[in-house]
């Protein structure tokens, strides 16, 4: 089993229209996308899928469900492995179902305390900073103001050996070992790990440091010298100034990738607050994983050397799987000589704005390395350009951005376009030949049960308020509505509907929730409207019960004083409450 905590937070960092788009040509619709349904023959899109809602639904042949039941259904692939591969395109490990071990439990113990104990090494640097006249005169020497310098948290790690045991007097502590700040030498001798070094604050995306990448004012080696692997640090999953970055990447609508500290901060200081950079490593799965989920499009920028194409290279080999259609991904190269913080500080924010617009697409720059190592004016050059581009194209797996790769090699290859599938060796697309049935449209019974189902599942925050009790408990719709309240009371976080359906599988009451769920697409209810309606329909809920009682007191005849006056009492409640009803 999977817990459900998992695979909520799992379904909160996968976005379903990422994921469908891979397979299906989506376009924007008001606030859903459609497309053609993947699972029956069709010629109008009848297939939607809800970002907001984060699950997918035919309105002709009624399949639906969230990005885990999607590829489920579309690649035919077990519960579980739809899960793993989901996960790994998202940087997560799924866990085992099982209680943690003491080990583990005292490892989580130990991830907290190193957090506090990384906090506290970085404001000892941030203090050592404002100490260090040296320090200070480098950084405006960069161009740096004061401002950036505490954005960033920036610091400057002593010359001396053992500075740390300022901030820590127990340096002996196996904790600073752990976290990478003190390294044990022969004869177990201890010394500080960054010595003389402007140093950079790495943050987790909770804002939690996490690491450190300390930078040499002169002539040196290492120039940069990251934090080891540790507990809280992995450097393939982690991206330095994300979390300065952020906000500037939704209002820019693209990121931008660059290779160092520097160069982060020296564009901040133009007012290009929308760069990261990895952590002296090559680009990962998980580092495009995370900016496509944030960004629009992303930028990845390297030097124009040899070296720097290596390594823009490698960022598109990675890139090439996760490349959706509707996010560009491109690379921008610097003349030789220049690097980010160089150009931006030289020819100024403008300047390095009309350089970006320069950025080549991912198709171009593939094409343009393969088409240099071929001779396209030759049968054989174009013979080899096909077979080195096919297990590139065979990686990509957008369909629109495929086809037209696909089209492009056709062309320099003076291949037809009939034959470059069978050439590439490209996988047939599955084929689904099951006919739709009719289309009809639902009406909504006149009963407040299926008004608070309906309103329900516009607003799922309002299942707090479902009261069993109050209920008709032989229809239907009631016991939708209470198999609703108790999937979610069951979720650890905020429930989705995703996750919702995905937990109702097998339910008697699915069915009847898929078809309140397809009456709420149509009628398009807001969240306000939606409590709306809901409140209406417990009142309505409310007075058929006190109608009930009534009826049943008058049926008793009313024989005792009292009972006259019990009557009359909830008579006078029943026409308030009468009266708090909107007029039909």
């Amino acid at each position: 089993m999977i817990p459900d905590s998992f695979k909520q937070d799992l379904l909160n960092r996968v976005d379903i229209v990422d994921v469908v788009s891979r397979y299906v040509q989506l376009k924007k619709g008001g606030a859903n996308y459609l497309g053609l349904c993947p699972f029956h023959n069709e010629k109008t899109p009848s297939f939607s899928v809800s970002p907001a809602k984060q699950f997918y639904h035919c309105f002709g042949c009624g399949v639906h469900g969230n990005a885990i039941g999607f590829l489920m259904t579309y690649s035919a692939l077990g519960y579980v492995d739809a899960v793993k591969e989901l996960a790994a395109g998202v940087g997560m490990q799924v866990p085992d179902e099982r209680p943690p071990t003491p080990q583990e439990s005292a490892r989580k113990e130990r991830e907290t305390d190193l957090y506090a104990l990384m906090e506290k090494a970085m404001e000892f640097y941030r203090g050592e900073l404002k100490k260090s006249p040296r320090a200070i005169e480098y950084l405006k020497r960069r161009g740096l103001s004061g401002e950036i310098a505490a954005r960033f948290r920036i610091g400057y790690a002593p010359e001396g050996w053992q500075s740390l045991k300022l901030a820590f007097p127990a340096y002996e502590d196996k904790a600073l070992v752990e976290a990478g700040l003190v390294i044990e030498g022969e004869e177990g001798k201890r010394y500080d790990r960054f010595r003389d070094r402007v140093m950079f604050p790495i943050f987790s995306a909770r804002g939690a440091v996490i690491g450190f990448g300390g930078r040499v004012m002169d002539a040196g080696e290492p120039k940069y010298l990251n934090s080891p692997e540790t507990p809280l640090f992995e450097k393939g999953r982690e991206l330095y100034g994300l979390v300065q970055a952020r906000d500037a990447i939704r209002t820019e609508g693209h990121a931008l990738v660059v290779e160092g500290y520097m160069d982060v901060v020296a564009l901040a200081q133009y007012e290009v607050g929308n760069a990261v950079a990895t952590l002296g490593t090559a680009t990962t799965p998980v580092h495009v994983s995370k900016l496509l989920r944030l960004a629009d499009e992303v930028v990845f920028c390297f030097d124009g050397d040899a070296a720097g194409r290596k390594a823009a290279w490698r960022a598109l080999e990675v890139s090439l799987p996760l490349a959706p259609d509707h996010k560009p991904i491109r690379f921008l190269f610097l003349p030789d000589g220049e690097d980010p913080d160089s150009y931006v500080r030289k020819h100024g924010n403008e300047g390095w704005r009309s350089k970006l617009r320069e950025a080549e697409t991912l198709t171009q720059f593939l094409l343009a390395q393969l088409r240099a190592e071929c001779d396209l004016g030759t049968a054989e050059g174009r013979a080899r350009f096909i077979s080195i581009a096919k297990p590139h194209v065979q990686k990509i797996a957008a369909p629109a951005l495929r086809l037209q790769l696909i089209n492009e090699i056709a062309q320099l290859a003076r291949v037809a376009e009939g034959e470059i599938d069978r050439l590439l060796e490209l996988p047939p697309r599955a084929r689904f030949s099951r006919p739709a049935p009719p289309r009809t449209r639902y009406t909504a019974p006149d009963i407040p049960e299926w008004s608070l189902l309906f309103s329900l599942l516009c607003n799922l925050s309002l299942v707090e308020h479902i009261d069993p009790d109050a209920l008709n408990a032989e229809r239907a719709e009631s016991q939708a509505l209470v198999a609703i309240r108790e999937a979610c009371r069951e979720f650890e976080d905020d429930p989705s509907l995703g996750l919702l359906l995905d937990r109702l599988q097998g339910s008697p009451s699915l069915e009847i929730v898929l078809r309140a769920h397809r009456y709420a697409e149509e009628i398009k209810f807001s969240a306000e409207e939606a409590e709306t309606e809901f409140t209406e329909a417990l009142v309505k809920l409310d007075l058929a019960r006190r109608k009930k009682e009534l009826d049943q007191l008058r049926a008793g005849g009313l024989a005792s004083r009292e009972e006259q006056v019990a009557w009359q009492e909830k008579n006078l409640a029943y026409k308030r409450l009468q009266g708090a009803l909107p007029s039909p």
